[in-house]
């Protein structure tokens, strides 16, 4: 069954990359598989599925510990200091970073294992009280940081859109991040490069793939309703 809604959701983001005259194969589908059974992660693996998000730093090491194959491993959560070292060199990315003290940590942890950590930097573009991110301007001030970070690759952005009923509600905000993607990718920055735009979930993840979105982050629509009781 998870393989049927993985094919199912794959299909509507080849279709909305056609409806927006995209090439398909810009889009990455990560399947958010936090809390979810490595059985499960196995049952998409099997269809050839590479690109995995988890949002909890010790969920992230027991599963890259029972699941040794070589895996894209997306870091999507709220990424506390103390538990950077958990994440770097485990995850091939960490979409959610919001802080000049948090990149400054990957930094020097990233140098302990000798690497370079592909990093985002996260935009609350709605302006949401209860979500973690940074405005706009705070953006272009943190990836102007990152010149003398010779282990962190700042790759794009990522944003969390507000849950709406109508998708189309958050068109605005998407349209909004791929503009701000473009206008720092103008300023040329050592160390910055905009290639990628994180946006869209199983609520509205088609609109933002119309709106340039190159990796998705699709849970509930892939393995069904979540459990926190077993969170790590």
């Amino acid at each position: 069954m998870v393989s049927e809604n993985y094919k199912e959701v794959r299909k509507r983001v080849d279709e909305a990359c056609l409806r927006a005259g995209r090439d398909p194969k810009e889009v990455t589908l990560v399947a958010v598989s936090k809390t979810k059974p490595c059985e499960m992660i196995r049952e998409l693996m099997a269809c050839g599925v590479k690109d995995f998000g988890e949002n909890y730093a010790q969920e992230l090491v027991s599963k890259t510990e029972e699941i040794t194959d070589p895996l894209n491993w997306h870091f999507i959560g709220n990424l506390q200091r103390n538990k950077v070292k958990y994440v770097v060199g485990r995850a091939c990315m960490i979409h959610s970073v919001s802080s000049l003290k948090l990149l400054q940590e990957i930094q020097k942890e990233a140098a302990k294992k000798q690497l370079i950590m592909s990093v985002l930097i996260e935009v609350n573009i709605a302006g949401e009280q209860t979500k973690t991110g940074l405005t706009e301007e705070e953006a272009v001030e943190l990836c102007r940081h990152a010149e003398d970070m010779d282990h962190v690759s700042i790759r794009g952005l990522m944003t969390s859109a507000p849950l709406v009923e109508n998708p189309e509600d958050n068109r605005a905000y998407f349209h909004e991040m791929n503009a701000l993607r473009m206008r720092i990718d103008s300023l040329h920055l050592p160390n910055v490069s905009m290639e990628e735009l994180s946006m869209g979930m199983t609520h509205d993840f088609e609109i933002a793939v119309e709106e340039g979105a190159t990796l998705v982050r699709v849970g509930t629509a892939i393995f069904g309703a979540r459990d926190y009781s077993h969170k790590a």
